[in-house]
């Protein structure tokens, strides 16, 4: 974008800005979200929680698609292999 867009742009910067990191927090957030890792984690607890009674079969089988389900996605996707070091 030439001088003359970027003078024209200039009263959006604050609104640029903000998107900006309106994206970042949201690209941030899924990364967790779907990280093979955390899921993992999770479904150790979901199961840790059918073992002591705290849950029945129909809720830890209900719960335990929805984390396979980010599971098969984050390992699809790369979701957490990077660490949050890339921009």
């Amino acid at each position: 974008m030439g001088l003359i867009g970027e003078v024209l742009l200039l009263p959006f910067a604050p609104v640029r800005g903000s998107l900006w990191a309106v994206r970042q927090v949201l690209a941030e957030a899924e990364r967790q979200y779907y990280d093979p890792s955390a899921v993992r984690a999770e479904l150790a607890l979901l199961e840790q929680r059918l073992v002591a009674g705290e849950i029945d079969e129909e809720e830890f089988d209900r719960q335990e698609d929805e984390l396979l389900d980010r599971l098969d996605i984050g390992l699809r996707t790369g979701a957490g292999a990077d660490n949050g070091t890339t921009g």
